[in-house]
């Protein structure tokens, strides 16, 4: 990870359950960036004020005990990952509900975790992933380029070479 780019982690955490505990845990200014909300709108107006910037986003979401909330949570992270489907998504729920989140909240969330003692810890290491495999994608994308460059530098001289060949042959 360069030094110039941060960690982003939005957190939506209505009740104040857990972000006092993510902002401590994630102390360095230097690597992250927390911002949290407690009202659904302010978290989707700033998804979509940020959504093309390449650093690496986590959005983390608090999941309480009613089917209403869960629901909620189910459209928002289907509305999160429309409007970059780059970011990672956690979400921090009550372990006796986990199931049945998993349930309504199939597909497009990285990791659940349960609201216990460790909950910070597996947060922490869940962020740690996704700022890997964000990691990773952009080291794939600069391969990549540089590989087509590399390719293409390889054709246009092996090209330039025929040409001579055929252009001049006294020098072959």
């Amino acid at each position: 990870m360069s030094s110039k780019s941060k960690t982003h982690l939005i957190c939506y955490d209505d009740f104040r359950w857990f972000s006092e505990d993510v902002r401590g845990r994630f102390d360095d200014t230097s690597r992250y960036n927390i911002i949290s909300f407690v009202a659904v709108e302010e978290f989707m107006a700033y998804l979509e004020s940020n959504k093309t910037h390449g650093y690496c986003k986590v959005a983390i979401l608090g999941v309480h005990d009613t089917s209403e909330q869960f629901e909620m949570i189910g459209r928002l992270t289907k509305e999160i990952k429309k409007i970059d489907s780059r970011i990672g998504i956690i979400l921090v729920c009550t372990p006796d509900k986990m199931e049945e989140i998993k349930k309504i909240i199939p597909t497009g969330v990285d990791a659940y975790i349960p609201k216990n003692a460790n909950a910070i810890l597996r947060l922490h290491n869940a962020v740690k992933k996704l700022l890997s495999e964000h990691g990773i994608n952009n080291f794939r994308k600069r391969r990549n380029f540089s590989l087509y460059a590399l390719i293409g530098f390889v054709i246009l001289f092996i090209i330039l070479i025929i040409i001579a060949r055929l252009e001049l042959p006294q020098y072959f």
